[in-house]
């Protein structure tokens, strides 16, 4: 079975993520098994450079296939914000609560035809094991920002973040009918469609 770690502490995340490649038979750890890998800085301009300097990062770190993600929230009405700095939109230390109020802060005078939003993801595998082989893939996730935030699961924006095909707000739908139409599960499709013996089968040096 081939070992895959995430390169994320955010446990939300990990835990769809986890939920997402439980078909494709690999054994996944996280970052909470190596506490010797600090902080990772993201200083990429774009998802698919903060994607790999993190996956390169614990790749070289654990000598382990590394799986990683950079994901947010764009915005037609901000111009494409947050972007890659969706979790600190607020500030250094910003909560999702933070992030949630300036967004609804920033699009209050914005009308509801002009409130379109979409959840972009960029994954990153980087395997050292078969001379630094990389893949990147997208995946995207289109809808509204809704007025006042709705739902009680996930984390992030999905409180703001409406589906508008099955009206449900990212955190009114249980997990696994999240798991089937997230960006992230699009773009892990995508990277299993593009290069499946990356996932399915180990990797030899």
């Amino acid at each position: 079975m081939h070992e895959v770690v995430l390169a994320t502490r955010n446990k939300g995340k990990a835990a769809e993520i986890v939920a997402l490649l439980e078909d494709f038979n690999v054994r996944v750890h996280t970052l909470d098994e190596f506490p010797h890998i600090g902080d990772i800085p993201e200083t990429g301009a774009t998802f698919a450079e903060n994607a790999l300097i993190k996956a390169r990062a614990v790749a070289r770190a654990t000598a382990l296939t590394a799986l990683a993600d950079d994901s947010g929230l764009e915005v037609d009405a901000l111009d494409g914000a947050p972007g890659v700095y969706s979790a600190r939109f607020a500030g250094p230390g910003a909560t999702d609560a933070r992030n949630n109020e300036k967004l609804l802060r920033l699009l209050q005078n914005v009308p509801w035809p002009d409130r379109r939003a979409r959840f972009r993801c960029v994954v990153a595998a980087h395997a050292p094991r078969a001379g630094g082989r990389e893949l990147l893939a997208e995946g995207f996730w289109v809808g509204r920002i809704v007025l006042e935030p709705a739902g009680d699961k996930g984390f992030g924006y999905d409180p703001l973040f409406l589906d508008e095909e099955l009206g449900l707000t990212a955190a009114q739908m249980a997990p696994e009918q999240k798991n089937t139409r997230s960006h992230r599960a699009a773009a892990l499709r995508r990277l299993s469609a593009l290069w499946s013996d990356f996932i399915k089968k180990p990797l030899k040096s």
